[in-house]
């Protein structure tokens, strides 16, 4: 069954996608990584930075890989990407 969540692009991530915020329609059940796919499917250009991207779901950080996500209909999916500092 799929359901709606709300996805969050912030900095990089967002000039590479081309939106700031999008709902999309995914498994309730889903890992990580295809969660990260699901992304890249929809907008390519986020490929250029999947070594160093994080996502957070509900404001709590997530690893790709096969970690299993339960989604709840409204979550937030935050984009997140390398940040640079000094």
């Amino acid at each position: 069954m799929n359901i709606e969540v709300s996805v969050l692009y912030f900095a990089k991530s967002a000039d590479l996608a081309g939106v700031r915020s999008e709902t999309i329609s995914v498994p309730r059940e889903i890992k990580s990584l295809q969660l990260w796919e699901e992304l890249v499917t929809r907008h390519p250009r986020l490929a250029a930075i999947l070594d160093q991207v994080v996502l957070a779901v509900r404001q709590e950080y997530i690893t790709l890989g096969d970690q299993l996500l339960f989604l709840q209909p409204g979550d937030e999916v935050a984009v997140i990407p390398p940040i640079s500092g000094g």
